[in-house]
């Protein structure tokens, strides 16, 4: 069975860092909150112990895994920094911002999806830095669910997924941002690819840069998590609904809506949300919800725009509905 311990994330207990330290020394894996979603961590430098994290949660294992580091010395020993992945590390860091590089020796092609890059990143969250610092070891982290799975955002999410699959779960409450972090290819500082929208707007990343963010191709797509398989899909049909557009059909007493505006037909739960940024902190738990609440599928409100975190829930939305 899988060990669930409450910790203040805000105040970690030591004590309880030091249990969930020795699992990921010991080679097991540990569920824990971070800002965006919670984690799946495992000592991103041992082989068998990556490969814990592809089998519990049934991932392809060429997609990649973000390695998550609790200080910015770590970065210059596991990748191959430039000055502009420099100076978004020290602006960002620690936040929701995960850079591609390319990888030192010392990361196993398993934590690096077979390629010559890596991920990484550093979590805003100090129950994440507490466990990093004292495992005494960069984390390899993908969300907390079985694969394609909405990624979870509290303990519940994860122990409806991974109970009796993983050591241990910190359970430190809801997470503050509710999506992945964004993640940025800075092998080139000439040409700055955006591989995933996510917690931190694309504009923020461009203000500091002087430049906007380019698009990838498919093969430097690769480079990034969550980008080449569908993902955080419920298990119940997702339509998209644009508020100037026709309403999709749906069968209005077993359909779930969730959004930012009131629907134009009654529906049997409705979840609405008072900003973009409360939208994208409970669209996962939100599908959960509905799963739980018997709704037949859900219909789920495409934000207009593309600013801010927006860009990161329609990328979500896209995959969730399979489009």
């Amino acid at each position: 069975m899988t060990t669930l311990l409450k910790i203040d994330t805000t105040n970690p207990d030591p004590r309880t860092i030091s249990q969930a330290a020795k699992v990921i020394r010991s080679g097991g894996l540990v569920a824990f909150p971070t800002e965006t979603v919670y984690g799946l961590g495992a000592d991103a430098l041992n082989p068998e112990s990556v490969r814990k994290i592809y089998t519990a949660k049934g991932r392809p294992s060429d997609n990649p895994l973000i390695l998550h580091i609790s200080a910015h010395q770590q970065a210059e020993s596991l990748v191959h920094m430039n000055d502009t992945a420099r100076l978004l590390a020290r602006t960002f860091w620690p936040g929701p911002l995960t850079l591609v590089l390319p990888a030192k020796d010392c990361i196993p092609l398993t934590t690096r999806g077979g390629l010559d890059t890596a991920a990484i990143r550093m979590p805003d969250n100090p129950t994440a830095l507490a466990l990093i610092s004292t495992s005494g070891t960069p984390i390899a982290a993908p969300s907390a669910n079985l694969s394609g799975r909405p990624s979870p955002t509290d303990a519940q999410g994860v122990l409806a997924d991974m109970d009796g699959r993983i050591a241990m779960i910190l359970d430190g409450g809801s997470t503050r941002v509710g999506i992945e972090s964004t993640v940025i290819d800075v092998t080139d500082p000439k040409r700055v690819l955006l591989l995933r929208p996510g917690g931190l707007a694309r504009e923020e990343i461009e203000h500091v840069l002087f430049m906007s963010l380019a698009q990838p191709d498919s093969n430097s797509k690769k480079r990034s998590p969550g980008t080449r398989y569908r993902h955080y899909s419920p298990s119940i049909p997702v339509k998209l609904w644009n508020v100037d557009s026709v309403f999709p059909d749906c069968v209005q007493d077993s359909a779930g809506f969730i959004g930012l505006h009131q629907p134009p037909v009654n529906v049997r739960v409705k979840l609405l949300f008072g900003s973009m940024e409360a939208y994208a902190g409970a669209l996962f738990a939100a599908f959960r919800q509905l799963e739980e609440e018997g709704c037949s599928e859900i219909i789920a409100e495409y934000p207009a725009g593309s600013s801010g975190i927006s860009e990161g829930i329609r990328d979500r939305l896209i995959r969730a509905a399979g489009d």
